[in-house]
């Protein structure tokens, strides 16, 4: 457990959702203590683990890094360890690096090494250099550059990471089936966040059980510890907004191909690189890479590797004992994945008793856990607002703004 040792140090995570609050209770578990800030989602400020940073006027201001540097001084951060939560905080906190490093100490690469990894142009073109799969991506940067595009469907839409916080970078992945379709998103997002930040590509067939991930924690340019895992289920199901059931499995080939990426930037830091199996040549295919929490950061305490536990010894200038994860140990968004599995059961794609025996290796949940139950009270209310607010409302009000088809009748 941290004591004086530490100096009163401690870590403050800015941004993020279900993976800060779950390294704020890695964290909080062991002494270590917690500062969180964010001006959107709140829930790891529920935590007992956590003390709250009010007034941040979000990574996008430009009175941000002067924020965090004052808070040193008022809130008496100085030399803590920052973490950025969320995908806009980590492009603040990598491209502001020199700035911030001054206070804080940080475990993250400057942002001339990390754009390899998170701008996905440059991280395409870095994985080519190490003959990594891809998925096919389409080159378009303009409304005119789409309207020409003969691509085939389906394909996604996706944007770069940390652009902006709209509606379109909230979704993470739009699909389109058709040209018209394919237009509508694009317009939409161009409009958004601008045609030079979205990515299109071809939707690989298959659903999360085709998705595999690398999770570890890295030290100056080589791993520390390392783990892989696999998204049995997301919602929605074929190409998920978020992860609903996750379980450690045993797989050499998304090892071999997520290092030599990571290593090329030097890497620092925790860091999940996702992989989707291609069935028609068995290939992994390089989706993302993310170095901040992610959503089911939970399942490598669980699993018996502790990588909020290992980022704070390697800070902290600790060895980082070795540990292997447990294969078959489960973490799972108990509402969403009851969802998505229905989904499944229903298109006899999952069977219900094999639904119901993969809850008995659930180690983790999202939100809930006995020793911190708030946060987990607080999360379906929270979620079903956000549904409410963010999809359907919008939805009916653009159904509404469109009018009556031709040839019907107003109710």
């Amino acid at each position: 457990m941290a004591d004086s040792s530490d100096g009163g140090r401690g870590v403050l995570i800015v941004g993020g959702a279900h993976g800060a609050l779950a390294l704020a209770r890695s964290l909080g578990s062991r002494g270590v203590p917690v500062r969180f800030i964010a001006n959107e989602t709140l829930l790891p400020a529920w935590s007992r683990f956590v003390a709250r940073v009010a007034g941040w006027p979000g990574p996008a201001s430009t009175n941000a890094v002067p924020f965090l540097l004052e808070a040193t001084r008022t809130h008496g951060l100085d030399g803590w360890l920052l973490v950025p939560g969320d995908d806009t905080a980590v492009r603040l906190v990598s491209q502001s690096h020199a700035a911030l490093s001054a206070a804080y100490r940080l475990m993250l690469p400057p942002w001339e090494a990390l754009q390899w990894a998170c701008d996905k142009p440059l991280l395409y073109r870095r994985a080519r250099e190490f003959g990594l799969a891809i998925p096919q991506t389409y080159a378009v940067a303009s409304l005119d550059e789409a309207a020409k595009l003969e691509p085939r469907f389906p394909i996604v839409l996706k944007p770069h990471m940390g652009v902006g916080g709209g509606r379109f970078v909230k979704s993470k992945v739009v699909r389109a089936d058709d040209r018209a379709a394919f237009l509508a998103a694009f317009r939409a997002a161009a409009s958004e966040i601008g045609g030079e930040h979205v990515v299109v590509q071809e939707l690989i067939a298959g659903g999360g059980e085709s998705q595999f991930s690398y999770a570890a924690l890295w030290r100056r340019g080589a791993p520390v510890a390392e783990f892989v895992a696999r998204r049995a289920r997301q919602y929605p199901i074929e190409f998920g907004f978020t992860s609903t059931y996750v379980e450690v499995v045993e797989d050499p080939g998304v090892v071999a191909a997520a290092r030599p990426l990571l290593a090329s930037i030097g890497h620092d830091g925790l860091v999940e690189v996702e992989f989707k199996r291609d069935a028609r040549d068995g290939s992994f295919k390089l989706l993302d890479v993310n170095p901040r929490p992610w959503s089911w950061f939970g399942l490598a305490r669980a699993a018996g590797v502790d990588l909020g536990a290992m980022l704070w010894d390697a800070a902290e200038g600790r060895e980082v004992a070795p540990a292997a994860a447990r294969p078959g140990t489960a973490w799972t968004y108990a509402l969403r994945d009851a969802v998505a599995a229905s989904q499944l059961i229903l298109k006899d794609r999952l069977r219900a008793t094999d639904y119901l025996a993969s809850l008995a290796r659930v180690r983790a949940e999202a939100a809930f856990a006995l020793g911190d139950p708030l946060p987990g009270l607080i999360d379906p209310p929270a979620t079903a607002w956000r549904v409410l607010t963010r999809r359907l409302l919008p939805r009916l009000a653009s159904r509404l703004k469109e009018g009556p088809a031709a040839g019907t009748s107003p109710p």
